[in-house]
Formats: C-alpha cells, sequence, structure tokens
C-alpha cells in the first residue's frame, strides 16, 4: 500500500471514529465529555497568575485536552471533526509514517493538562497512529485553582467558583491541607459566607480586627476539624459515593442549623445533624440553608 493510499485510510477511519464518539456522546446524554477544551475558556475561567517558558519537554499526548483557536475542529481525542481538514491531516500522516523530522509542537500548560497552541494536526496524527508522546516547547501557566487532564467543560464552572472563593478566602495557602472540591458548584460561595460570618463573631466576641488568616486558623480548629475527624473515623464517606470531605461538612453544618431552627433549640449538635442525614440515607437533605 502507497502512502497516499495508506494516509486516506488512516483519516477515514480517523473520521469515522469521531463520528461514533459523537453519537456515542449523544446517546449518553454528556456531549461535554466529547468537546475538546477551550484554551481561552480555560484561562478565563482558571484566573492565570505567572506564565513561565519552560522549554522542550517529552508531553504525554494524551494529557494534551485543548486547542487555542481550534477546539472546534477536533473533538476530546483529537480526532477530526470536519472534512476539509483533510489535505493538511493526511500530509502530516505520511511524513509520520515516514519517520520524517518534524518542528516540535507547541503547547501550554496549566496544572497537568496541555493546550495546543501550533500544531493541532500533529497531534491529532500522533494519536492516531499511537504516538504516546510528542516533543513541544512548553509555556506553562499556573493557577490557584488544581487542574489535571481530566479536566472537561462542564468542569470550568466550578474551576471558576473555586477561583472566586480563593480569591475571598486564602485557603490554598493558609491551610493547603483541605481538598477543596464540591458537587454541588454553589457551596463554594456558601462556605466562603459562611467562614465570612465566622470571622464577624469572633471579631465581635474578641473585640479587634481579626486578620483573614486568623479567621481561616480558627474556622479550622473549632469549625472544620472536629467534623472532618468525625467524618473520617466514622466513615460517613461510605455511604455517599462520589461525594467529598468538604462535601459532608458542609451538608452537616447547613443541617444542623435547619434542625436547631425547627426544634428553636441551639444544643442540637454535628453528630446529631450527621445521624439525621445518615438515617435519610443517600438523599440530600431539604431545605439547605
Amino acid at each position: 500500500m502507497d502512502l497516499n493510499e495508506q494516509s486516506d485510510r488512516d483519516f477515514s477511519r480517523a473520521r469515522r471514529r469521531a463520528f461514533l464518539r459523537r453519537v456515542g456522546a449523544y446517546l449518553r446524554r454528556d456531549p461535554g465529555s466529547n468537546q475538546l477544551l477551550s484554551f481561552d475558556e480555560v484561562r478565563d475561567a482558571l484566573g492565570v497568575i505567572q506564565q513561565v517558558h519552560i522549554g522542550l519537554r517529552e508531553v504525554p499526548v494524551s494529557k494534551i485536552v485543548g486547542s487555542v483557536g481550534r477546539h472546534r475542529d477536533f473533538d476530546r481525542a483529537f480526532l477530526p471533526s470536519k472534512p476539509d481538514l483533510g489535505t493538511r491531516w493526511k500530509r502530516i500522516d505520511q511524513l509520520m509514517h515516514q519517520a520524517q523530522d518534524l518542528p516540535p509542537v507547541s503547547l501550554y500548560k496549566i496544572g497537568d493538562a496541555y493546550f495546543v497552541n501550533d500544531g493541532n494536526h500533529r497531534v491529532s496524527v500522533a494519536r492516531q497512529q499511537g504516538i504516546e508522546t510528542l516533543e513541544a516547547d512548553v509555556v506553562e501557566l499556573r493557577s490557584r485553582v488544581p487542574v489535571d487532564s481530566a479536566l472537561t467543560a462542564e468542569d470550568l464552572l466550578h474551576k471558576l467558583e473555586h477561583r472566586h472563593l480563593l480569591e475571598r478566602l486564602p485557603l490554598d495557602r493558609v491551610l493547603p491541607e483541605i481538598k477543596v472540591q464540591f458537587s454541588d458548584v454553589a457551596d463554594y460561595r456558601r462556605l466562603a459566607t459562611f467562614i465570612e460570618a465566622h470571622g464577624f463573631r469572633i471579631s465581635q466576641l474578641w473585640r479587634r480586627y481579626v486578620s483573614v488568616e486568623e479567621v481561616l486558623g480558627d474556622w479550622y480548629e473549632y469549625g472544620y476539624r472536629p467534623i472532618a475527624e468525625m467524618i473520617r473515623e466514622e466513615r460517613i464517606l461510605d455511604a455517599f459515593p462520589g461525594r467529598t470531605e468538604i462535601d459532608l461538612y458542609l451538608w452537616i453544618v447547613n443541617h444542623r442549623e435547619r434542625l436547631a431552627l425547627e426544634a428553636r433549640d441551639e444544643r442540637i449538635s454535628h453528630q446529631a445533624a450527621k445521624d439525621d442525614i445518615l438515617k435519610q440515607g443517600r438523599r440530600r437533605p431539604r431545605g439547605r440553608a
């Protein structure tokens, strides 16, 4: 088989795979899982705080999850979404079959995820040919919000709200041991409001200005840590698969407030709120604050 025939077959196979992936995502009612990420949208959601040129690297092709300006031309597996990509795609395919030296692709790195600045067709052909790594000239963009290569379009709103939380309260700097990952995107703002209210109360109690570092330290020591230890010791997460420790923390404190309001009794404990949540099963309690 000559190279022209081989590249025609490769492109046809890639287009067929792209079609099947699109249909599969549609049938799962999860089209976002098949979308190549837009670098601009990710950067805007995360809020970049530093940019560093780190030079040439061997980059796993599987960790390249987005593109600058070409995210609609390829799917999440970097399969070509449009037939008019064929001419350039086939030419790159032939060069790779011949083991020709090609210039490094140009990538942006955010966390553990990479985005193509130049070289989209090379990445696409490499994925189709089963090439595991590519030489890349990498510029790293650093953000306070953690990111890995499993990032999807649906995650971006969570990342945006996480960023807003960190802009209000420097949890990443003061309490890096806490993994802030909520199932409900609205809970990032709920947590910020709850901690700020805690800060207001202790400033009234201590009758002085309380720094944000002091607020976070006091909230952790007397608010978060006792409940987190209860969650771990009693293995409560086992009853709520797919949820996180901080999910359960916020459920418990909100549910305690609800129970105390209903009973007109502030003596109701977080332990009692936890027991009530477990009694209800795996459903989230209604009437959350």
